[in-house]
């Protein structure tokens, strides 16, 4: 395989074999040199391959392995002629980030950050399989998978506000619950209101340095100030509609006549049965993870008012944004000069999309999409913000985080022996944790440098630095 540079953010992996466009991925030369080393350049081929794909299969600076797609990819799809695939999207389905900002000065919880984080781990269910207090009956299971964070809001969970702060309003109108197996339904029926495991979190930061003060004030960042940064999906649903539909899309694509250079690939034309189902039940994911993040921050502001002993007045935690992660969706994007309906598979990427979008709520309107870059538990986290470049180079996407360098195994082999809760709290990261393991798999050493990905972004163009965030206190799955 054949690895052109275009430029100290651009390489392209040249169009050969079965590839029906180039790939293009957003690095430096020294994370290109590691990445050689793995399978995920052979993913970004691989998506090549697939029929109606458009202009270049992508991937982001923060690209690793993943089940069929590379996480970090971005690809996208005829509308009418071109295929949608469930390892474009990836098992936790709208995987995504929120950001509270507060208004509340470090120096003004500093004493107090113990309590916080011992509050919000008792408070936010977290782990493997975690069930929270949000029981739903059948009937209002559906109504979520039908409404997303408006479900969650009517319920009491938050505030209208927070709807407009949502990437699509925290709702995929195509839902259907209808097409959602009963074991994703029971999966689905007792896990709302949690964080997970694994890289799910919920980090209490601090704003650490502005880069564009315009961008900052519209999203009402301001240097010293208490954040709150939680990354969570949908849970076992959205894992059980994954694999609902890829057992059902790998035996469908062999009648299809597809040549695919791996199974982990199997699609169905967008415009068939199979295709359409797809997209019905993932949107139905897609809203259960946005009603789950919107219960989990109010679960925050609540652990803040009550730890704190303050008004909700006097905390005022607002939502700055909700992205998500792992997600197919209908856009119109410029091609070849051209308006054209496309279908967007970002895996492990977030939507960017630059000032004047129609899809923004008014008070983005005229800056562009916040963006929002989780590092790890020891490192900074980022707020971008979209671009006109990335509208037109990478259909409105962008990184979405670290992206890993060690599997969970390496991780776990190389934290043996070591404590690693102590050597984030001397670096000033108060750290709970449910799952046993979690913290040597999520250790910082198995994550890239995030400054550095977002370097390759900011310097492409394709988003740009807002701010930077200081890690304090994380509750871990």
């Amino acid at each position: 395989m054949q690895i052109k540079r275009i430029d100290d953010y651009r390489w392209q992996v040249e169009q050969s074999g079965l590839m029906r466009v180039p790939g293009i991925v957003f690095t430096s030369a020294r994370m290109l040199d590691q990445l050689r080393e793995e399978e995920a350049v052979n993913q970004v081929a691989n998506v090549a391959t697939l029929p109606g794909i458009i202009r270049a299969s992508l991937a982001m600076p923060d690209i690793h392995w993943g089940y069929g797609f590379p996480i970090g990819g971005v690809a996208a799809f005829d509308w009418e002629s071109g295929v949608v695939s469930p390892g474009g999207v990836g098992y936790d389905i709208n995987c995504g980030v929120r950001l509270a900002a507060t208004d509340l000065q470090f120096e003004e919880i500093q004493g107090r950050v113990r309590d916080i984080v011992d509050a919000l781990y008792h408070h936010v269910p977290s782990g493997v399989g975690s069930t929270g207090s949000v029981k739903l009956s059948p009937k209002d299971e559906r109504k979520v998978l039908s409404q997303g964070s408006q479900w969650a809001v009517d319920q009491g969970f938050g505030l209208d506000e927070d709807i407009d702060h949502t990437e699509d309003g925290g709702c995929l109108e195509h839902a259907d619950p209808e097409v959602i197996s009963q074991r994703a339904l029971e999966r689905g029926r007792n896990q709302l209101g949690t964080l997970g495991s694994g890289n799910h979190f919920v980090e209490v930061g601090v704003v650490e340095e502005i880069f564009l003060p315009e961008a900052a004030e519209v999203f009402g960042l301001r240097q010293g100030q208490v954040t709150v940064l939680l990354h969570s999906g949908s849970r076992g649903l959205g894992y059980q509609v994954c694999d609902d539909f890829l057992a059902s899309m790998s035996k469908h694509v062999r009648t299809l006549g597809i040549e695919l250079p791996d199974r982990q690939l199997s699609c169905a034309y967008i415009q068939s049965e199979h295709g359409q189902r797809y997209l019905r039940a993932m949107a139905c994911a897609a809203n259960y993870a946005w009603a789950n993040r919107q219960i989990l921050l109010h679960r925050c502001r609540e652990v803040f008012e009550e730890t704190l002993r303050i008004s909700p007045k006097s905390l005022n935690m607002r939502l700055v944004y909700d992205v998500c992660h792992n997600i197919a969706k209908k856009e119109e994007h410029l091609v070849d000069g051209q308006k054209k309906w496309v279908c967007v598979h970002r895996k492990g990427a977030t939507r960017a999309f630059g000032p004047g979008h129609p899809a923004l709520s008014h008070d983005y309107r005229d800056t562009g999409q916040p963006i929002l870059i989780p590092g790890d538990m020891g490192t900074a986290s980022y707020v971008l913000v979209g671009t006109d470049q990335a509208m037109l180079e990478t259909f409105g996407s962008t990184c979405h985080g670290a992206g890993r360098v060690l599997s969970r195994k390496a991780a776990m082999k190389r934290a043996k022996g070591r404590a690693i809760h102590r050597e984030l709290e001397d670096q000033g990261v108060l750290v709970r944790w449910t799952g046993r393991g979690t913290l040597a798999e999520e250790m910082p050493e198995a994550y890239k440098d995030v400054s550095q990905v977002v370097e390759v972004v900011h310097g492409a163009g394709i988003s740009k630095k807002v701010a930077r965030l200081r890690p304090i206190a994380v509750v871990k799955g």
